[in-house]
Protein backbone atom coordinates (compact mmCIF):
# COMPACT_ATOMS: atom_id res chain seq x y z
CA UNK A 1 0.00 0.00 0.00
CA UNK A 2 1.25 3.47 -1.41
CA UNK A 3 2.84 5.58 1.94
CA UNK A 4 1.04 8.15 -0.23
CA UNK A 5 -2.22 7.25 0.80
CA UNK A 6 -4.11 9.56 3.56
CA UNK A 7 -5.59 7.44 6.70
CA UNK A 8 -8.60 8.46 8.18
CA UNK A 9 -8.56 9.05 11.96
CA UNK A 10 -10.08 5.34 12.43
CA UNK A 11 -7.35 3.51 10.48
CA UNK A 12 -6.10 1.29 13.47
CA UNK A 13 -9.73 0.58 14.08
CA UNK A 14 -9.99 -1.13 10.88
CA UNK A 15 -6.92 -2.77 10.60
CA UNK A 16 -8.00 -4.35 14.27
CA UNK A 17 -11.69 -5.33 12.53
CA UNK A 18 -9.87 -6.90 10.31
CA UNK A 19 -10.83 -4.85 7.00
CA UNK A 20 -9.49 -5.58 3.44
CA UNK A 21 -8.13 -2.16 3.03
CA UNK A 22 -7.67 -0.59 -0.55
CA UNK A 23 -7.15 2.98 -2.00
CA UNK A 24 -10.21 5.09 -2.65
CA UNK A 25 -9.84 8.59 -3.65
CA UNK A 26 -6.58 9.10 -2.40
CA UNK A 27 -7.39 7.76 0.99
CA UNK A 28 -6.44 3.91 2.42
CA UNK A 29 -9.72 2.64 2.97
CA UNK A 30 -12.38 -0.49 4.58
CA UNK A 31 -14.12 -1.95 1.40
CA UNK A 32 -14.99 -4.99 3.51
CA UNK A 33 -14.79 -6.94 7.14
CA UNK A 34 -17.08 -9.86 7.41
CA UNK A 35 -18.16 -9.74 3.89
CA UNK A 36 -20.45 -7.69 1.67
CA UNK A 37 -23.60 -9.50 1.32
CA UNK A 38 -23.59 -9.92 5.11
CA UNK A 39 -23.00 -6.25 5.46
CA UNK A 40 -25.27 -4.86 3.33
CA UNK A 41 -27.82 -7.00 4.94
CA UNK A 42 -26.91 -5.80 8.32
CA UNK A 43 -27.87 -2.31 6.72
CA UNK A 44 -31.02 -3.29 6.02
CA UNK A 45 -32.27 -5.39 8.76
CA UNK A 46 -30.28 -4.75 11.65
CA UNK A 47 -27.65 -1.36 11.49
CA UNK A 48 -24.13 -0.88 10.41
CA UNK A 49 -21.34 1.91 11.35
CA UNK A 50 -19.52 3.35 7.91
CA UNK A 51 -16.40 4.90 7.90
CA UNK A 52 -17.02 8.47 6.03
CA UNK A 53 -13.93 10.48 7.23
CA UNK A 54 -12.25 10.82 3.76
CA UNK A 55 -15.27 12.83 2.94
CA UNK A 56 -14.57 16.69 2.50
CA UNK A 57 -15.69 19.26 4.46
CA UNK A 58 -15.66 23.40 4.00
CA UNK A 59 -17.10 25.98 5.81
CA UNK A 60 -18.77 29.58 4.25
CA UNK A 61 -18.86 31.46 6.12
CA UNK A 62 -20.24 35.75 6.51
CA UNK A 63 -23.19 38.35 5.46
CA UNK A 64 -23.26 37.21 2.05
CA UNK A 65 -23.35 33.65 2.51
CA UNK A 66 -26.46 32.49 1.22
CA UNK A 67 -26.92 34.41 -1.28
CA UNK A 68 -23.37 33.39 -2.39
CA UNK A 69 -24.66 29.69 -2.70
CA UNK A 70 -27.78 30.47 -3.96
CA UNK A 71 -24.99 31.96 -6.73
CA UNK A 72 -23.07 28.85 -7.26
CA UNK A 73 -25.10 25.97 -6.58
CA UNK A 74 -28.31 24.35 -8.37
CA UNK A 75 -30.54 24.30 -5.38
CA UNK A 76 -31.96 27.47 -3.39
CA UNK A 77 -29.88 28.07 0.14
CA UNK A 78 -31.91 31.63 1.36
CA UNK A 79 -34.92 29.72 2.48
CA UNK A 80 -32.85 26.94 4.01
CA UNK A 81 -33.70 27.14 8.20
CA UNK A 82 -30.58 26.75 10.28
CA UNK A 83 -30.45 23.44 11.44
CA UNK A 84 -31.66 22.04 8.18
CA UNK A 85 -29.96 20.30 5.59
CA UNK A 86 -30.09 20.30 1.52
CA UNK A 87 -28.82 18.42 -1.33
CA UNK A 88 -27.90 20.54 -3.89
CA UNK A 89 -25.34 20.17 -7.21
CA UNK A 90 -22.57 22.54 -8.06
CA UNK A 91 -22.33 23.15 -11.83
CA UNK A 92 -19.66 24.37 -14.22
CA UNK A 93 -21.72 26.89 -16.68
CA UNK A 94 -21.75 23.82 -19.59
CA UNK A 95 -23.75 22.37 -16.83
CA UNK A 96 -21.70 19.79 -15.99
CA UNK A 97 -20.94 18.92 -12.08
CA UNK A 98 -18.66 20.22 -10.54
CA UNK A 99 -19.82 17.43 -7.89
CA UNK A 100 -22.76 16.81 -5.47
CA UNK A 101 -22.98 18.01 -1.98
CA UNK A 102 -24.53 18.35 1.41
CA UNK A 103 -24.73 21.73 2.58
CA UNK A 104 -25.82 22.02 6.28
CA UNK A 105 -26.94 25.79 7.77
CA UNK A 106 -25.20 26.19 10.97
CA UNK A 107 -27.00 30.01 11.69
CA UNK A 108 -28.01 32.59 9.45
CA UNK A 109 -24.07 33.58 8.14
CA UNK A 110 -22.60 29.91 8.44
CA UNK A 111 -22.74 26.83 6.37
CA UNK A 112 -21.06 23.58 6.33
CA UNK A 113 -20.57 21.92 3.02
CA UNK A 114 -19.61 18.37 2.93
CA UNK A 115 -17.60 17.64 0.11
CA UNK A 116 -17.30 14.53 -2.04
CA UNK A 117 -13.35 12.60 -1.06
CA UNK A 118 -12.03 12.74 -4.40
CA UNK A 119 -13.59 16.10 -5.20
CA UNK A 120 -12.51 18.29 -1.92
CA UNK A 121 -9.73 20.32 -2.75
CA UNK A 122 -11.14 20.66 -6.58
CA UNK A 123 -14.68 21.71 -5.22
CA UNK A 124 -12.90 24.48 -2.71
CA UNK A 125 -10.98 26.27 -4.95
CA UNK A 126 -13.62 26.17 -7.44
CA UNK A 127 -15.51 28.29 -4.73
CA UNK A 128 -12.51 30.43 -3.39
CA UNK A 129 -12.73 30.90 -7.58
CA UNK A 130 -15.80 32.02 -7.49
CA UNK A 131 -16.15 34.78 -4.06
CA UNK A 132 -15.23 37.82 -5.86
CA UNK A 133 -16.98 40.41 -4.20
CA UNK A 134 -19.28 38.53 -2.29
CA UNK A 135 -18.50 38.67 1.85
CA UNK A 136 -17.92 35.53 2.44
CA UNK A 137 -14.80 33.37 3.78
CA UNK A 138 -14.45 29.74 2.52
CA UNK A 139 -12.72 27.42 5.14
CA UNK A 140 -11.17 24.31 4.46
CA UNK A 141 -12.52 21.95 7.95
CA UNK A 142 -11.36 18.56 6.08
CA UNK A 143 -8.42 17.73 8.35
CA UNK A 144 -11.13 18.75 11.78
CA UNK A 145 -13.62 15.89 11.24
CA UNK A 146 -14.09 12.26 11.56
CA UNK A 147 -17.24 11.37 10.16
CA UNK A 148 -19.18 8.09 10.70
CA UNK A 149 -22.47 6.85 9.47
CA UNK A 150 -24.92 4.51 11.64
CA UNK A 151 -27.32 3.01 9.22
CA UNK A 152 -30.40 0.70 9.89
CA UNK A 153 -33.81 -0.23 11.93
CA UNK A 154 -32.31 0.38 14.79
CA UNK A 155 -29.64 2.99 14.63
CA UNK A 156 -31.84 5.42 16.18
CA UNK A 157 -31.87 2.82 19.36
CA UNK A 158 -28.04 2.27 19.12
CA UNK A 159 -27.25 6.23 19.26
CA UNK A 160 -29.73 7.23 21.69
CA UNK A 161 -28.51 5.15 24.17
CA UNK A 162 -25.11 6.69 23.54
CA UNK A 163 -26.57 10.45 23.65
CA UNK A 164 -28.37 12.76 25.37
CA UNK A 165 -29.78 14.62 22.24
CA UNK A 166 -33.51 14.43 21.44
CA UNK A 167 -33.48 12.12 17.96
CA UNK A 168 -36.32 10.87 18.00
CA UNK A 169 -38.21 14.28 16.67
CA UNK A 170 -35.15 14.70 14.58
CA UNK A 171 -36.79 15.35 10.69
CA UNK A 172 -35.09 14.11 8.16
CA UNK A 173 -32.67 16.30 6.92
CA UNK A 174 -32.45 18.16 9.71
CA UNK A 175 -29.87 18.32 12.59
CA UNK A 176 -28.82 19.06 16.38
CA UNK A 177 -25.31 19.82 17.72
CA UNK A 178 -23.84 18.28 21.15
CA UNK A 179 -22.15 15.18 22.74
CA UNK A 180 -22.00 11.58 21.59
CA UNK A 181 -20.57 9.08 23.58
CA UNK A 182 -18.39 11.59 25.66
CA UNK A 183 -17.61 13.58 22.64
CA UNK A 184 -18.40 17.40 22.11
CA UNK A 185 -19.31 19.49 20.00
CA UNK A 186 -20.45 16.93 17.46
CA UNK A 187 -23.03 17.80 14.86
CA UNK A 188 -26.05 14.50 14.37
CA UNK A 189 -27.82 14.80 11.08
CA UNK A 190 -30.91 12.54 10.04
CA UNK A 191 -29.38 11.74 6.39
CA UNK A 192 -27.81 9.04 5.11
CA UNK A 193 -26.56 7.40 1.41
CA UNK A 194 -28.21 3.76 1.84
CA UNK A 195 -31.93 4.18 1.54
CA UNK A 196 -32.19 2.89 5.27
CA UNK A 197 -33.19 5.05 8.41
CA UNK A 198 -30.32 6.64 10.09
CA UNK A 199 -27.29 9.46 10.87
CA UNK A 200 -24.63 10.80 9.89
CA UNK A 201 -22.24 12.07 12.48
CA UNK A 202 -19.64 14.56 12.60
CA UNK A 203 -17.39 14.41 15.17
CA UNK A 204 -14.24 16.43 16.18
CA UNK A 205 -11.10 14.39 14.44
CA UNK A 206 -9.34 13.27 17.68
CA UNK A 207 -12.67 12.00 19.32
CA UNK A 208 -13.88 9.71 15.71
CA UNK A 209 -12.00 6.55 16.86
CA UNK A 210 -13.15 6.80 20.73
CA UNK A 211 -16.85 7.31 19.03
CA UNK A 212 -16.73 4.59 16.79
CA UNK A 213 -15.73 2.14 19.20
CA UNK A 214 -18.35 3.33 21.89
CA UNK A 215 -21.40 2.92 18.97
CA UNK A 216 -19.44 -0.59 17.90
CA UNK A 217 -19.57 -1.81 21.68
CA UNK A 218 -22.77 -0.49 22.70
CA UNK A 219 -24.78 -1.92 18.95
CA UNK A 220 -23.42 -5.38 18.83
CA UNK A 221 -26.41 -7.01 20.66
CA UNK A 222 -28.43 -5.30 18.21
CA UNK A 223 -26.77 -7.26 15.61
CA UNK A 224 -24.56 -3.81 14.55
CA UNK A 225 -21.88 -4.77 11.99
CA UNK A 226 -18.88 -2.28 11.15
CA UNK A 227 -19.44 -1.38 6.77
CA UNK A 228 -16.94 -1.11 4.01
CA UNK A 229 -17.22 0.58 0.85
CA UNK A 230 -18.42 -2.35 -0.92
CA UNK A 231 -21.30 -2.87 0.69
CA UNK A 232 -21.93 1.41 0.62
CA UNK A 233 -22.08 0.70 -3.15
CA UNK A 234 -24.45 -1.52 -3.22
CA UNK A 235 -26.79 0.20 -0.93
CA UNK A 236 -26.72 3.92 -2.90
CA UNK A 237 -27.52 1.72 -5.49
CA UNK A 238 -30.35 -0.13 -4.66
CA UNK A 239 -31.32 3.58 -3.16
CA UNK A 240 -30.82 5.14 -6.61
CA UNK A 241 -28.04 7.71 -5.38
CA UNK A 242 -25.58 8.48 -7.39
CA UNK A 243 -22.20 8.69 -7.01
CA UNK A 244 -19.99 11.24 -8.18
CA UNK A 245 -17.46 10.11 -11.28
CA UNK A 246 -20.28 7.66 -12.53
CA UNK A 247 -23.94 8.74 -12.05
CA UNK A 248 -22.72 12.72 -12.01
CA UNK A 249 -19.83 13.87 -13.49
CA UNK A 250 -18.41 17.06 -15.98
CA UNK A 251 -19.63 15.08 -18.57
CA UNK A 252 -22.94 14.11 -16.72
CA UNK A 253 -25.37 16.71 -15.82
CA UNK A 254 -28.22 16.82 -13.11
CA UNK A 255 -30.53 16.94 -15.83
CA UNK A 256 -29.45 13.79 -17.72
CA UNK A 257 -29.14 11.87 -14.02
CA UNK A 258 -32.69 12.39 -13.21
CA UNK A 259 -32.20 15.75 -10.84
CA UNK A 260 -33.60 18.02 -12.31
CA UNK A 261 -35.68 18.48 -8.49
CA UNK A 262 -32.24 20.17 -7.28
CA UNK A 263 -32.67 22.91 -10.01
CA UNK A 264 -34.02 25.80 -8.92
CA UNK A 265 -34.78 28.09 -12.46
CA UNK A 266 -36.84 30.01 -9.99
CA UNK A 267 -33.76 31.63 -8.79
CA UNK A 268 -32.54 34.49 -11.13
CA UNK A 269 -28.68 33.50 -11.56
CA UNK A 270 -26.69 30.74 -11.02
CA UNK A 271 -23.62 28.97 -12.37
CA UNK A 272 -25.02 26.77 -14.95
CA UNK A 273 -28.40 28.16 -15.13
CA UNK A 274 -28.85 29.06 -18.72
CA UNK A 275 -27.14 25.67 -20.38
CA UNK A 276 -29.47 23.83 -17.77
CA UNK A 277 -32.17 25.17 -18.72
CA UNK A 278 -31.79 24.46 -22.36
CA UNK A 279 -31.02 21.01 -21.58
CA UNK A 280 -34.65 21.33 -19.87
CA UNK A 281 -36.75 22.89 -22.76
CA UNK A 282 -35.05 21.27 -25.60
CA UNK A 283 -34.45 17.55 -24.23
CA UNK A 284 -30.61 15.75 -23.50
CA UNK A 285 -28.86 13.78 -25.76
CA UNK A 286 -28.78 11.33 -23.26
CA UNK A 287 -30.05 9.66 -19.85
CA UNK A 288 -29.28 7.67 -16.81
CA UNK A 289 -31.30 5.04 -16.36
CA UNK A 290 -31.58 2.31 -13.42
CA UNK A 291 -31.61 -1.61 -14.45
CA UNK A 292 -31.65 -4.68 -13.51
CA UNK A 293 -30.40 -8.33 -15.01
CA UNK A 294 -32.22 -11.83 -14.83
CA UNK A 295 -28.64 -13.04 -14.79
CA UNK A 296 -25.64 -14.01 -12.30
CA UNK A 297 -23.39 -11.80 -14.09
CA UNK A 298 -22.90 -8.76 -13.46
CA UNK A 299 -22.15 -5.43 -15.98
CA UNK A 300 -19.24 -3.43 -15.12
CA UNK A 301 -18.81 -0.06 -15.48
CA UNK A 302 -17.83 0.82 -18.94
CA UNK A 303 -19.22 -2.31 -20.77
CA UNK A 304 -21.37 -0.93 -23.78
CA UNK A 305 -25.13 -1.01 -23.94
CA UNK A 306 -26.87 -1.71 -27.59
CA UNK A 307 -30.06 -1.29 -29.14
CA UNK A 308 -30.30 -4.04 -31.91
CA UNK A 309 -26.56 -3.97 -33.24
CA UNK A 310 -26.33 -0.58 -32.37
CA UNK A 311 -23.84 0.73 -29.51
CA UNK A 312 -26.06 3.25 -27.64
CA UNK A 313 -24.46 3.87 -24.20
CA UNK A 314 -22.46 2.56 -21.50
CA UNK A 315 -22.83 0.80 -17.95
CA UNK A 316 -22.19 3.49 -15.28
CA UNK A 317 -22.33 1.51 -12.18
CA UNK A 318 -22.44 -2.15 -11.56
CA UNK A 319 -23.27 -4.35 -8.81
CA UNK A 320 -25.14 -7.28 -6.99
CA UNK A 321 -28.10 -6.27 -4.81
CA UNK A 322 -28.58 -8.58 -2.57
CA UNK A 323 -32.08 -8.11 -1.80
CA UNK A 324 -33.34 -8.45 -5.46
CA UNK A 325 -30.62 -11.26 -5.13
CA UNK A 326 -29.49 -10.06 -8.84
CA UNK A 327 -27.12 -8.07 -10.38
CA UNK A 328 -28.64 -3.97 -10.63
CA UNK A 329 -27.00 -1.00 -12.06
CA UNK A 330 -27.12 2.15 -14.11
CA UNK A 331 -26.12 3.51 -17.85
CA UNK A 332 -25.93 6.35 -19.76
CA UNK A 333 -28.23 5.91 -22.48
CA UNK A 334 -29.49 7.63 -26.16
CA UNK A 335 -32.39 9.66 -25.55
CA UNK A 336 -35.20 8.27 -27.20
CA UNK A 337 -34.09 4.73 -27.76
CA UNK A 338 -37.04 1.84 -26.79
CA UNK A 339 -36.39 0.62 -23.52
CA UNK A 340 -37.03 -3.18 -24.49
CA UNK A 341 -34.06 -2.97 -26.65
CA UNK A 342 -31.26 -2.60 -24.44
CA UNK A 343 -28.76 -5.35 -23.79
CA UNK A 344 -25.14 -5.21 -22.38
CA UNK A 345 -22.19 -6.81 -23.84
CA UNK A 346 -20.84 -9.41 -20.98
CA UNK A 347 -18.01 -10.84 -22.37
CA UNK A 348 -19.00 -11.04 -25.62
CA UNK A 349 -23.06 -12.51 -24.64
CA UNK A 350 -25.61 -9.66 -25.38
CA UNK A 351 -28.32 -9.71 -21.30
CA UNK A 352 -31.22 -7.48 -21.77
CA UNK A 353 -31.47 -4.58 -19.31
CA UNK A 354 -34.39 -4.80 -17.43
CA UNK A 355 -35.17 -0.61 -17.04
CA UNK A 356 -37.00 0.60 -14.15
CA UNK A 357 -38.08 3.74 -12.99
CA UNK A 358 -38.02 3.74 -9.60
CA UNK A 359 -35.39 2.72 -6.86
CA UNK A 360 -34.59 -0.74 -5.87
CA UNK A 361 -35.26 -0.05 -2.39
CA UNK A 362 -37.42 2.73 -0.34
Amino acid sequence: MSDELSRTPLYDLHVELGARMVPFAGWEMPVQYSGIIEEHLAVRNKAGLFDVSHMGEARVRGKDAAAFLDAVMTNEFSSLQPNRARYTIMCYPDGGCVDDLIIYRMSQDEFLICLNASNAAKDIAWMKSQVGNWDVQIIDECSQWAQLALQGPFAEKILSSLTNLKLDTLKRFAFIMGEVAGAPNCIVARTGYTGSPGFEIYVPAAQGSAVARAILAKGKPDGLLPIGLGARDSLRLEAGYPLYGHELSEKISPIQAGLSWTVKFSKPQFIGRDSLLRQTEMGVSSTVVMFSLNDRRIARPGATVFSGDQAVGEILSGTLSPVLNKPIGTALVASGINPETLTVDIRGTRLPLQITQNPFFK
